[in-house]
């Protein structure tokens, strides 16, 4: 945990020093009363009291409650601007990073639980940081200056409330392995639970056709009642050991009353220092109960700080060279590839695309067709062979570089919550307001936006919803032409669209592919009859090529 939490303070250094300076002197003056006020009860018992000297620490109380009151007003506001600003660089980062990682990165992960490290792990940094590393410095300065202040008194009775500490520490360690393990399976149910809920919500169309709404979605239905026995198990197991360790403090304290008077009998301590134990030395367990209550959240902030490191440490692609092509033709050379280890997508693959030309990928689904316009755009890297764009290794060229090379247009489009006008913007986010309507008129767009009360400023819903498959793809063929990338990648574009759509696209897709060097996967005769060579693929192989003739 601590190694975690130093990861987290060099996001604010700064911060963090002024936070645990003014918890330092928060903790000193939470501790100082209590030396007064054993000062005030001694003089109570002497003698002859000194009244005005009384009335003078009881001032001096006055003042430091006060003092307290700001100090621990500037604690608070110093440990929160901290942890903010920690959760907000923490969030930067994980964005930043997200945008560097592999598309191949994402399929490996399941989206569920990637977006709760974003958003629930965050958010369990910062809710937990902010109050709990304050009540455990506070608790850690505490104990250090009363324990000082009794050990200069009587170091025996000291060292007996001190050994509860020691005694705790077990058990501290056991709610620890409580939280990683129950913490983990309860973080891996409400990842599972985002999940369903997210299925059940994009699919609620088919789901209400069915009649499997409510307890009859079962998966839903199921992953929640394990999100409820999993919370439950990590609650009810953490709680004993807690309670276990107040009642080792409390019967510490009660073995130092009995050896506090075995000492007084014997003449071993004066009446001032039973005094003295009996007021600071349970003061000396308060920040320790409050510690104990923290401790298993802090252990599970630990697990969404080391699922946070996770990602942010996880291995980007990079380029061997920082190469740059040329010309923009493409070549595989003996590619093997394989998503899981000792499946085989592609083996022993081989060609290549002259730039300006049209390659046409066929084959039985399963074949490797997907996969090879993937390796194109390096959404993954290939175990062995080449992929090479203008004679440059993809590997050896900055991702951002092989992302400006090639557009795509895939089957499956995603627009995002905005305006047709800003979804075509995408492409090209400097592009003039003139090329963006000049790509909306080549990829049909105006077509139907002319028809819509807020033309290209018409909102298209998340994910493009309030829009036929047939407008979404025109407008990923208007992005796709606004970026004028001179490599185009299409994928099965045109295989879901009626045939009015379809005539269309293919009209736009004329206007998107001229003098680019071009790779489609088609099963229809009319997309692929024109290409340069078709390539034949079967069980990740190419097993002919040649043109349609």
């Amino acid at each position: 945990m601590i190694k975690n939490l130093f990861y987290a303070f060099r996001f604010d250094p700064q911060g963090v020093r002024r936070a645990f300076f003014w918890e330092w002197l928060h903790g000193l003056l939470l501790a100082v009363p209590s030396g007064i006020l054993l000062v005030v009860v001694w003089e109570l018992f002497a003698a002859q009291p000194d009244t005005q000297l009384i009335w003078q620490l009881v001032g001096w109380m006055t003042v430091l409650l006060f003092l307290q009151l700001f100090v621990g007003y500037q604690a608070t506001i110093h440990s929160n601007i901290a942890t903010f600003e920690i959760s907000r660089r923490l969030r930067l980062e994980l964005g930043n990073k997200l945008q560097r990682l592999s598309l191949g990165y994402y399929k490996s992960r399941n989206p569920g639980d990637l977006a709760s490290v974003v958003l629930q792990d965050a958010a369990n940094f910062e809710n937990i940081f902010g109050h709990s590393v304050a009540n455990l410095a506070n608790a850690l300065f505490g104990v250090f200056f009363l324990s000082t202040f009794l050990f200069y008194l009587d170091w025996r009775l000291t060292l007996t409330l001190l050994l509860a500490v020691v005694l705790a520490i077990p058990l501290l360690w056991w709610s620890k392995k409580i939280v990683v393990r129950q913490g983990q399976k309860q973080i891996a149910a409400r990842n599972a639970t985002g999940a369903h809920f997210l299925a059940y919500v994009k699919g609620i169309q088919h789901i209400k056709s069915y009649g499997l709404t409510g307890a009859r979605f079962t998966i839903l239905d199921q992953a929640l009642t394990d999100l409820r026995d999993r919370s439950i198990k990590l609650e009810s197991r953490v709680g004993p050991a807690v309670l276990i360790i107040g009642v080792v403090l409390e019967v510490f304290f009660i073995l130092m009353i009995w050896l506090a008077l075995y000492f007084l009998l014997r003449g071993s301590i004066t009446t001032e220092i039973l005094i003295a134990f009996l007021i600071v030395g349970y003061r000396l367990y308060d920040p320790l109960k409050i510690l104990m209550m923290d401790y298993p959240a802090l252990n599970y902030m630990n697990i969404s700080l080391s699922r946070m490191r996770s990602v942010l440490e996880a291995e980007e692609q990079s380029a061997g060279q920082d190469l740059r092509p040329s010309t923009y033709d493409i070549a595989f050379d003996d590619v093997h590839f394989a998503y899981i280890a000792g499946k085989t997508v592609l083996n022993n693959v081989s060609f290549s695309a002259p730039a300006g030309s049209m390659t046409a990928l066929v084959g039985p689904s399963g074949s490797g067709k997907t996969t090879i316009t993937a390796l194109i755009a390096r959404f993954w890297d290939a175990q062995s062979g080449a992929i090479k764009i203008g004679g440059v290794d993809v590997r050896d060229m900055p991702p951002q570089e092989v992302y400006r090379l090639i557009s795509e247009v895939f089957q499956e489009v995603y627009l995002f919550d905005g305006s047709i006008y800003e979804n075509i913007k995408i492409g090209n986010p400097n592009a003039t307001d003139e090329q963006i309507k000049e790509a909306a008129h080549q990829a049909q767009v105006l077509e139907f936006s002319e028809a819509l009360p807020e033309r290209l400023d018409t909102l298209v819903g998340e994910g493009g919803s309030k829009l036929s498959a047939g407008q979404k793809q025109r407008i990923s063929i208007a992005r796709a032409l606004l970026k004028d990338a001179p490599i185009v990648l299409l994928d099965e574009a045109t295989a879901s669209l009626d045939p009015e759509n379809e005539i269309y696209i293919q009209q736009a897709i004329q206007a998107l592919v001229r003098n680019k060097t071009v790779v489609v996967i088609a099963h229809k005769l009319s997309t692929i009859k024109n290409a340069d060579q078709i390539l034949v693929l079967d069980e990740g192989q190419i097993v002919a090529t040649g043109k349609h003739e």
